[in-house]
């Protein structure tokens, strides 16, 4: 874990992102006092995502539901006001 001032953070910016995005959590601080933790984002749950989806296949009956609500929908053709 790497510490920096909010003032070396700022001025060096890209290189902080680039350090977190290859796995370094940086610590910032001012006046002495941590205020702020920039670490590596976690993985998208796109895999964890597709395998919900397998598990649950979509009811008909809602999916009805859902193309009836659109059936309800109308669509508005608005004049642009005079400004």
């Amino acid at each position: 874990m790497k510490t920096v001032t909010a003032t070396e953070a700022a001025r060096n910016f890209a290189a902080v992102l680039d350090q977190a995005e290859h796995g370094e959590t940086i610590i910032v601080t001012r006046g002495g006092r941590r205020v702020a933790t920039i670490s590596p984002a976690a993985a998208g749950p796109g895999r964890a995502v597709r395998e919900l989806l397998r598990r649950h296949r979509p009811d008909a009956a809602w999916a009805e539901e859902l193309h009836a609500l659109r059936r309800l929908t109308v669509e508005q053709e608005r004049a642009w006001p005079d400004a």
